[in-house]
């Protein structure tokens, strides 16, 4: 009987772990802060202070670490990065990045170095993020540099360049620009597939996705997809891409293989009362404006950050079926999953 009861309290203990072992966090544009949300039950377990306006969230290899780009206003363009530690939720420094500013997309592609796009002076950054600093400066020489994504063996990145319409090919072996491709008006969101053999891309001006060839740096396939394509997440298998679609408020979801969309779900949301006075303004009318998306590690739902109705949207990648709405702070939308 001792025994058995042991074992119970064991297996409850771990599996209270596993839920305290997840965070989603969230970054609030109009709260300047970044929430620390419970995943299975929506939860904030800490809301921490950022810079001016944050955009971004990119967790460490390990889980232990993220930071927080703080992209800034219209008015008052920002310039740095929060360093913060997810498992004590306690901010551990700010990052200075000089005349880079306006400081977006983020990803880690080793234990200590993390790529960063910085629209103001057209650059995407290697910031070593526990020495503070900036190692390396790569020049894109494209206009308004946005998002990146970068290799698994992290030697290549692409940036992506919403005023230019391109994709910037960067060696980071190399430290140096390899080419500009150009992929279709508005081009911002951009993903790899797992496999690494694929980089889609949407292009929210031209309303399409284009895949591009990582290796060759040639256009392969040019999709439709309706809606203003802002942001682009894949599933860890690589079977299918989620589209967050900011004009029509929906998610569309591709079949990657057979490249072409299989579904898509309008997000029933009303606007918050103050979304014309964001950054968005009243560009897209009543749309819940859609645009942040993270996949679950196990690939069975997505978030996505609904940035005029402050929610962020719990959603089947299967049959993007709403399951849940979580809460976070005012303007929702870069998020980042950490296993910690």
């Amino acid at each position: 009987m001792t025994r058995t009861f042991a074992c119970l309290v064991c297996c409850s203990l771990l599996a209270i772990g596993v839920v305290d072992a997840a965070t989603l966090l969230v970054a609030n544009k109009s709260d300047h802060t970044v929430d620390l949300l419970d995943p299975a039950t929506g939860e904030s377990r800490a809301t921490l202070p950022t810079g001016i306006a944050p955009h971004e969230v990119a967790v460490s290899p390990s889980g232990r670490h993220a930071v927080i780009s703080n992209y800034g206003t219209r008015d008052h363009p920002g310039s740095s990065l929060t360093v913060i530690d997810v498992k004590s939720a306690e901010v551990l420094r700010t990052i200075n990045l000089g005349e880079h500013q306006r400081p977006h997309g983020m990803v880690w592609f080793s234990k200590k170095r993390l790529a960063v796009t910085t629209e103001g002076s057209a650059h995407l950054l290697v910031v070593d993020p526990f020495e503070g600093a900036i190692v390396v400066e790569i020049e894109t020489a494209q206009r308004v540099s946005h998002m990146t994504a970068v290799t698994r063996k992290g030697t290549r990145a692409f940036v992506a360049n919403i005023r230019s319409g391109s994709v910037t090919a960067i060696d980071l072996k190399l430290q140096r620009k390899l080419r500009d491709i150009r992929t279709g008006a508005g081009a911002e969101g951009i993903a790899l597939t797992p496999n690494g053999r694929e980089l889609w891309v949407g292009n929210r001006g031209a309303d399409t996705l284009s895949i591009v060839d990582p290796a060759t740096l040639e256009i392969v396939a040019t999709l439709p997809c309706a809606g203003v394509p802002i942001r682009v997440a894949m599933t860890p298998d690589g079977s299918r891409a989620l589209v967050s679609c900011a004009d029509t408020g929906e998610v569309a979801l591709f079949d990657v293989e057979q490249r072409r969309e299989i579904a898509r779900r309008k997000l029933d949301l009303t606007t918050v009362p103050d979304a014309a006075s964001r950054l968005f303004g009243d560009r897209f009318g009543e749309s819940p404006v859609p645009v942040g998306v993270v996949v679950a590690p196990a690939g069975d739902r997505a978030w996505v950050a609904a940035t005029q109705s402050d929610v962020v949207v719990v959603v089947d990648t299967q049959t993007l079926e709403v399951l849940d709405l979580l809460r976070a702070g005012r303007e929702p939308d870069g998020m980042a999953y950490s296993k910690k």
